[in-house]
């Protein structure tokens, strides 16, 4: 049975990135659980009320684990301080003390320069106070109408943010509170608890509608898919809402949902939401509409061509220019890596620049690094695939007659699907990739699906061409591809593999109690750390030479760890804090969040698609005006200036060349440092050296594609570092990706 307690926190010992925190309170008792609302720091010394119930924690001992939690505080105190740019908590309880609530209220609204007589309060945070009050003023509404539901004042913020330009929106959350799952950072859960407490039905037909949403993204959008047999869809609503045969809510909701469109329901009783349907149909119906067309053909004498180019042709490679030199409008250019898809592509442009001017023909990728790959192998001028979208937006469709997509593997549906539909209809295209890579972050598989269906024409390489026999990362990458365990000890130039092994680890395990196996592997784990900072005072003096000398692109790529998983010992979360001291070891200034430190001059990735206030570097040089722009997840940069009175930091992104500002309360939810980066997230990039730890604790993720994924991604120099019996076993592991995909059932039909 739920118990409540009631106390201050005094000091914090744990914060995870996903809001989970241990703490003590002030009466000594310690208290663990999830506050999702900012950081815990934020309610350090406030009084809270928990519910929920004691137990026993393995390292901390008797802990209160709390379901809920509530922030006991004078509200306008809290809306001051934690919501209102320009109050201090010192500054926030001196005003109310001295005007009382309604009268600094009344000054905030109507005679806001009253506030210059109080002593800290000067022009520029005047400004900066009135800014703010005007921005969030329609909050006091909402929170007066929300705060019976213990609504927290940073969920709030969110809604009152996002609604600040919508008329009565107390009446609007009123009529349907699952309008606020519309709004970033509330999902259905949390608008659901809302909706409950504020008396809403469980079998409620907005309730059922929404949670139809929930469950479709989460299996689409989280898991990759872009359809879900109904079956699936059912027990997924079953298990979200707690119900137990209402299939007759889920078809009345369903039957809804098709006839206004928004969800499509396929043969062999598959849904998939419209803007995913719309998305693989186009592509589809594009594909084998290009597949059908011809161009004509270029030259007529393909040997004399070739002849003449630099660069020497394989079989396979020359198949390809052939096609292209044959009239297709469409070619899949697909190769592992070493197989020659840079001197292939570069071939097939020279070939299309006999026809079209320089300026006719773009290559492009998905992230920055990759398009300057692609410029820099092919000589050809080159974009991100946003930022050809973004200058393009007003026309209807590209200037261009040829256009080059690379490391097509990486792109999802919806994002292949805008490309195409910019592309003019007699222009060509050449789509290149790597099939045996991660597939997209989002839903569908396009690449892998063209290639099941065979919708247009297609060349595989396979013949791989090494520089040297002392280089042997594309041969072993193409190894563990095929799911076999490579010579992986010999000596090379560009690959290393470090041992550090477990003695006896197989007899070990039958003999120890899982406690002392668990110590044996954290000791395995801090031993490959141990080795890998070798490595990092190895390489640190020309990482410091090329941020020294303002090389800014150079110093971001040159030395990467990148490892499967987020926690752990051996998960990025923990690698950054320790590589963030070598690298970044004593910085002019630095911004706290809980356990997450951003210092001057760190590496950081940003983590989500979002709108943000940013210049063009040389705009920001010139003190020019900042524009909204989408900012993508994944992309890498360098936190150059840290404004600590505006509590503002800025970073600069070489690859995408823009400066973008966040204030500090964003940096949490946008920001991370990028000394470690998952596998995932380096999908697209490329660096001169890299190192991977491996070891069996993160038995999970293994298999060759991941493993194939981490070592393509070294330019020079690939070192991984750990268990042998872990990597040997990653090596067996062949993955293969299996979607439930729109395309596939088009191709089935």
């Amino acid at each position: 049975m739920a118990q409540t307690l009631i106390g201050q926190i005094d000091r914090v010992l744990f914060e995870g990135d996903d809001g989970f925190f241990i703490a003590v309170l002030k009466s000594g008792e310690k208290i663990s659980g999830v506050y999702y609302e900012s950081a815990i720091e934020n309610i350090k010394g406030s009084a809270i009320t928990l519910e929920g119930e004691w137990h026993e924690h393995k390292k901390y001992g008797r802990t209160f684990k709390f379901d809920s939690i509530k922030v006991n505080q004078n509200e306008l105190f809290f809306f001051l301080n934690k919501i209102i740019k320009g109050f201090t908590k010192k500054l926030s309880a001196d005003l109310i003390e001295h005007f009382g609530s309604e009268e600094l209220v009344n000054i905030l609204d109507n005679d806001i320069e009253r506030l210059l007589e109080f002593k800290g309060i000067k022009e520029k945070r005047l400004k900066k106070i009135q800014t703010s009050w005007k921005k969030f003023r329609s909050m006091r509404e909402l929170g007066e109408f929300l705060s019976p539901y213990n609504v927290s004042p940073t969920l709030l913020t969110t809604i009152a943010t996002a609604m600040k330009d919508v008329s009565e929106p107390c009446s609007k959350i009123k009529e349907n509170p699952y309008i606020l799952t519309s709004i970033s950072g509330i999902g259905f859960k949390r608008a659901d608890e809302l909706a409950l407490k504020m008396g809403v039905s469980a079998e409620d037909e907005n309730r059922i509608s929404s949670a139809m949403d929930y469950v479709l993204l989460e299996y689409c959008e989280a898991n990759g898919n872009s359809c879900i047999e109904k079956s699936l869809l059912f027990s997924g609503l079953d298990e979200l809402l707690g119900f137990y045969q209402k299939e007759y809510l889920y078809e009345a909701a369903l039957v809804e949902r098709v006839s206004e469109g928004s969800i499509v329901l396929m043969q062999h009783d598959r849904l998939s939401p419209a803007r995913l349907y719309d998305a693989e149909k186009f592509l589809y119906d594009t594909f084998t509409k290009r597949a059908k067309l011809d161009s004509g053909g270029f030259v007529k004498d393909l040997d004399a061509f070739l002849v003449d180019s630099e660069l020497k042709l394989g079989e396979q490679q020359r198949k390809a220019v052939e096609i292209i030199n044959n009239g297709a409008s469409i070619l899949f250019l697909v190769g592992y890596a070493g197989t020659g898809k840079s001197t292939t592509s570069k071939t097939i442009l020279e070939l299309l620049n006999t026809r079209y001017d320089n300026k006719e023909i773009i290559t492009c990728a998905l992230s920055g690094i990759a398009a300057q790959r692609i410029s820099d192998t092919t000589g050809f001028e080159s974009a991100t695939i946003q930022s050809l979208l973004v200058k393009h937006e007003e026309s209807d469709k590209f200037p261009y007659s040829v256009v080059l997509i690379d490391e097509a593997s990486m792109i999802n549906s919806t994002l292949f699907a805008r490309l195409m539909g910019k592309i003019s209809n007699k222009a060509i295209v050449i789509i290149v990739g790597d099939d045996a890579q991660l597939p997209p972050i989002g839903a569908g598989n396009v690449l892998s699906d063209v290639l099941t269906l065979n919708l247009a024409p297609i060349v595989k390489l396979t013949q791989i061409y090494r520089q040297s026999e002392d280089q042997a990362i594309t041969l072993i990458a193409n190894q563990i591809r095929q799911g076999e365990v490579p010579q992986y000890k010999g000596v090379y130039e560009d690959f290393e593999f470090v041992d550090v092994n477990i003695a006896n680890y197989y007899a070990l395990k039958n003999q120890l109690t899982q406690e002392e196996l668990k110590e044996l592997r954290e000791k395995n784990s801090q031993d490959i750390i141990a080795e890998m900072l070798h490595r990092v005072v190895a390489s640190i003096e020309k990482a410091r030479y090329r941020l020294n000398n303002k090389q800014i692109k150079e110093y971001l790529n040159y030395f990467q760890v990148i490892t499967p998983m987020k926690g752990g010992t051996l998960g990025t979360t923990n690698l950054n804090k320790i590589l963030q001291e070598y690298f970044n070891p004593n910085p002019k200034k630095c911004i706290k969040r809980g356990e997450l430190e951003f210092r001057l001059m760190d590496k950081v990735v940003h983590t989500k698609n979002e709108n943000m206030t940013s210049w063009s570097s040389e705009g920001f040089k010139m003190g020019e005006d900042s524009n909204e722009r989408r900012v993508f997840n994944g992309m890498s940069g360098l936190l150059f200036r840290i404004d600590e009175e505006e509590e503002q930091a800025y970073v600069f992104y070489p690859n995408e060349d823009i400066v973008v500002k966040y204030e500090y309360d964003e940096l949490k939810a946008y920001l991370m440092l990028s000394y470690a980066l998952t596998i995932h997230k380096v999908q697209g990039m490329e660096y001169d050296i890299v190192v991977i730890p491996m070891s069996f604790t993160h038995f999970i993720m293994h298999n060759t594609k991941l493993i194939y994924t981490a070592i393509t991604r070294s330019k020079h120099r690939c070192i991984i570092i750990g268990e042998s019996g872990a990597f040997e076993s990653a090596c067996r592991r062949v993955a293969v990706t299996e979607r439930d995909t729109v395309l596939l059932e088009l191709g089935k039909s």
